[in-house]
């Protein structure tokens, strides 16, 4: 009967625990027991073949070449593993660096790689041993040096893959340091594949090492190693082959081990961290004061003032602007909403103010004001502390916002550790009390992010958003993969926090509706630009440009005739790289005229709480002016 995938991998991880344990076993016994015959000469059995008293014969100087073999397991893994080690953590921290680096050094790092990789590395070992001298030290260090390039070059590519990841982002935001960010959110999220290449390098390392002794460049006598007695046996391989098949086979097995050893751990690792108590939550109310490391706005000026916003982003294409002289201003306690289509530029504008846009992306700006502060006269290391403990963001999506090697208690204190320097029980206990409010319970804390639901994970995020007490929350669009239920749920929830924290509420989506419920004000985005801006109430039928009321009109009526297709907003956005010198909307308009095409409109004032970027506004309607 043939056996499933899951037994043969029990079978392979029975027989590759058997091989290591051999192999442990050897290193640590065979020096104990064999060690002394292995280096007692006898001038009587010189040279002599296998026997009943040596297995595996004698040497030039009559020592047994079985005790040789077994007293030389343990210097020929050790010397292997302490040059796989040496190689693999400077070149995994090399590689992995990359994740966490500015652009500059990003892009010396990366050089630096390449040019490394130009050489073999097999070569580079051969001339470094020459170099730092014949011998155990210099072979060591010599492997260690030739094997940095590979593993740099590993870990810059899996770690490519998580800088770009919302929960790398959400890290950035919280303002943690570039040691930080390397230690707990890029090497977890890595770590199984580099540990499949260090345990099959020390394979490789064991060969390396062997390789470099037969040549001499290695272990020099007295002391001696598999890859030494191979060429000590080597000129009698034709009239008595087993002294120099004995260390051979030796080397052949141990490399085998090592190699079975990292397939079995790639197939079955798991990362796990060690379980804390969960403290009780603390007694404090809701909208009890705590002190803020960022400070809040002054008075009661505005936490966010943005004027004349411009972002460029550059292409394969040409270089394209999202964002084009975005200019709101939001006070404490009041929830905005942002509207528009996708690619509108919602979220650029949203990095764009938390300072998380890509390094090749300009900003420009002549305002740019955060809790009252202008980040324009900060240094980089005074913006990035005020954005971490006065902002807090909320993605879309919280199972890539929240770090999958991490527990949820780890996430939520990372934070209040490194900018407070609370100690671990008064953080973990701040933490239960952040999930208490938000109504999930403190046992949570002990799990990870794919143990929870969707909106359990959103919840936890809004948590760690309350964690660093933030004066503005940047919710992007944090509704949009949850069932209409769950979506209630976060939206009255955003509102209990605003209640009680007086934190300011940037709220992005593309739901029409859901923003005209919760919101006070709405800001309407198109082709990167906004083109109204009105209180939520009015937003049905008060809305004048003509892109408001053609997203107001697509939003489904229960009452409407189902015999008739939805209504959309026909056409399509512009392109960004051929922008037009008039209104972005005038292609799709239905009441555009000629000076549309010509000339783009400002964002002028229609009242004290109405402002639109319009030629041609759309009449009010009747039910509008109804008191």
């Amino acid at each position: 009967m043939p056996l499933t995938l899951g037994r043969r991998r029990s079978l392979m991880a029975r027989i590759t625990a058997a091989m290591l344990a051999s192999l442990v076993v050897l290193a640590l016994v065979g020096p104990l027991v064999r060690g002394e015959s292995a280096d007692l000469p006898d001038p009587s059995a010189v040279l002599q073949g296998p026997s009943v008293a040596h297995p595996f014969g004698t040497d030039n100087l009559g020592r047994d070449l079985l005790a040789r073999v077994l007293t030389a397991t343990r210097p020929s893994l050790l010397l292997a593993l302490t040059a796989v080690l040496l190689g693999a953590a400077g070149g995994i921290l090399l590689g992995a660096s990359t994740a966490v680096v500015g652009p500059r050094a990003r892009r010396l790092l990366a050089g630096l790689i390449n040019l490394l990789l130009a050489f073999p590395a097999l070569l580079v070992a051969m001339f470094l041993a020459v170099v730092f001298g014949a011998g155990a030290d210099g072979a060591v260090l010599a492997l260690a040096v030739a094997g940095i390039p590979g593993f740099a070059r590993l870990a810059q590519t899996l770690a490519a893959g998580v800088a770009g990841t919302d929960h790398l982002a959400a890290a950035r935001v919280l303002g943690l340091r570039r040691h930080r960010l390397l230690w707990r959110h890029v090497l977890p999220n890595i770590a199984e594949p580099l540990l499949l290449s260090t345990t099959t390098a020390a394979g490789t390392a064991l060969v390396a090492l062997s390789g470099l002794s037969f040549l001499g460049l290695g272990v020099q006598p007295p002391d001696y190693d598999w890859g030494q007695l191979l060429n000590q046996g080597l000129d009698r391989i034709y009239v008595e082959p087993l002294p120099a098949l004995a260390p051979g086979l030796a080397i052949l097995y141990a490399a085998l081990t090592f190699q079975l050893l990292g397939e079995v751990l790639a197939a079955g690792v798991a990362r796990r961290s060690p379980t804390r108590r969960t403290p009780a939550p603390p007694s404090a109310p809701w909208g009890s004061p705590r002190p803020k490391a960022g400070g809040g706005p002054a008075g009661d000026g505005p936490v966010l003032q943005v004027e004349d916003l411009h972002v460029e982003l550059p292409t394969p294409d040409g270089v394209i602007r999202p964002v084009r002289g975005v200019s709101l201003s939001l006070r404490p306690g009041e929830i905005v909403g942002l509207v528009g289509e996708s690619g509108s530029g919602k979220s650029l504008t949203a990095l764009a103010i938390a300072d998380l846009l890509p390094d090749d992306a300009r900003v420009s700006r002549r305002t740019l004001r955060v809790l009252g502060a202008d980040l324009a006269a900060m240094t980089p290391g005074e913006r990035d502390h005020h954005l971490a403990t006065g902002l807090a963001m909320i993605f879309q999506n919280p199972a890539s916002a929240l770090n999958p090697s991490l527990r949820v208690a780890t996430q939520l204190t990372e934070s209040v550790r490194a900018h407070r320097g609370a100690s671990r029980t008064q953080a973990l206990a701040e933490a239960a009390d952040a999930l208490h409010r938000v109504a999930l319970p403190p046992a949570l804390l002990h799990s990870r992010p794919h143990q929870l639901s969707g909106g359990q994970r959103q919840r936890v995020m809004i948590a760690a958003a309350l964690m660093v007490r933030p004066g503005l929350i940047i919710a992007d669009e944090p509704t949009t993969a949850l069932d209409v239920t769950v979506q209630r749920q976060i939206t009255r929830l955003l509102s209990e926090i605003r209640q009680a924290t007086s934190a300011a509420v940037l709220f992005i989506s593309h739901d029409i509706a859901l923003v005209s419920e919760f919101c006070e004000r709405v800001l309407v985005m198109y082709a990167g630009t906004i083109v109204e801006a009105l209180p939520a109430d009015r937003l049905a039928t008060g809305a004048r440009h003509p892109y408001t009321r053609a997203l107001v009109a697509s939003v489904p009526d229960l009452g409407a005739d189902r015999d008739r297709p939805l209504p959309t907003v026909e056409g399509a956005p512009p392109d960004p790289l051929a922008p037009s010198p008039g209104c972005p909307f005038e292609p799709r308009c239905p009441s555009r005229r000629s000076r549309c095409a010509e000339q783009a409109p400002p964002l002028d004032d229609l009242d004290a709480a109405h402002r639109l970027a319009c030629w041609n506004p759309v009449p009010v309607t009747v039910e509008a002016v109804k008191p």
